[in-house]
């Protein structure tokens, strides 16, 4: 009986999800994978069913990533503390040699080899491939080294590579112009999904985060604000709603839709198959902002 009622429940859903199923189709999502949901194989195991099935009824996913902890893990191996200011890695020549090394190589590859041993097709890719996104130096304040800020975002090796239903897999490394040209350099992760997202003219980008989304009260994980307005953000920060951590998550969303994306939401990572529920289901699971 508890196993007809599972398959019933399990019908209804799919039922559910139908018109969102309807909607998405041969529209281009971007997400931005992060935090625990890269650490935890459970949580990691979780996402990659979601961008496989999110492949696999046709919405055409880029997955953007980071890797803060492993590169982290691989600065202690060689003995090297890390420096950040104002929340950004400081990146002198050693630093980003490490940070490319670990980016571009051992966590863009094992993603890719994840989903594709769990039956998806997956290119690796990182910014300096085909020059795909161009940045300059991030100038003025404090010196962050080798810390880049995206100019220019070429879609060309992406759109390709979604016309042969491929999942593009895209690490946060830029190519370096200007003064800088050919140099690579470091960018966040965040800023780069957004910036991807609005050259590809998204339907959505997704910040996958380590908090439930946007609280109205952060010591209450149950006032969660599940849709807002770029308007009314503007007056949650000067009510002090919107701080600390928040700020740049919110900013980068701003930046994105402003770039052309449609949507963009902040969920939480920690919650397995948090994309699925946010994109599929009417309540959602973080905070969608339009």
């Amino acid at each position: 009986m508890n196993e007809t009622m599972n398959n019933a429940d399990r019908a209804e859903a799919l039922v559910k999800a139908l018109p969102y199923i309807h909607e998405f189709r041969g529209k281009t999502v971007v997400v931005k994978y992060g935090g625990n949901a890269m650490i935890n194989e459970f949580l990691k195991s979780a996402v990659i069913q979601d961008i496989l099935l999110m492949a696999g009824i046709g919405i055409r996913t880029v997955l953007v990533h980071g890797g803060g902890p492993e590169i982290e893990a691989a600065l202690k191996k060689i003995g090297k503390e890390s420096r950040f200011i104002n929340g950004l890695r400081y990146t002198d020549e050693e630093t980003m040699e490490v940070v490319q090394m670990v980016l571009c190589g051992k966590v863009n590859k094992d993603i890719c080899a994840l989903i594709q041993r769990s039956g998806g097709k997956a290119v690796g890719l990182c910014g300096i491939d085909g020059a795909m996104l161009k940045a300059r130096r991030l100038r003025g304040g404090d010196d962050l080294g080798l810390v880049g800020d995206v100019q220019e975002v070429d879609t060309q090796l992406v759109d390709s590579l979604l016309a042969q239903g491929m999942i593009p897999v895209i690490s946060s490394v830029a190519y370096g112009i200007g003064n800088d040209e050919g140099q690579s350099l470091n960018v966040n992760a965040d800023i780069a999904a957004a910036k991807i997202a609005g050259a590809l003219k998204a339907e959505k980008l997704f910040l996958m985060t380590d908090v439930r989304g946007l609280l109205r009260d952060v010591q209450n994980p149950d006032s969660l604000i599940a849709a807002v307005s770029r308007s009314e953000l503007e007056t949650l920060k000067k009510d002090g709603i919107v701080s600390k951590g928040m700020i740049p998550k919110t900013d980068c969303c701003i930046l994105a839709l402003n770039e052309g994306v449609k949507k963009a939401h902040i969920i939480d990572g920690r919650l397995p198959h948090a994309l699925l529920i946010e994109l599929f289901t009417d309540e959602g699971i973080g905070t969608m902002i339009e």
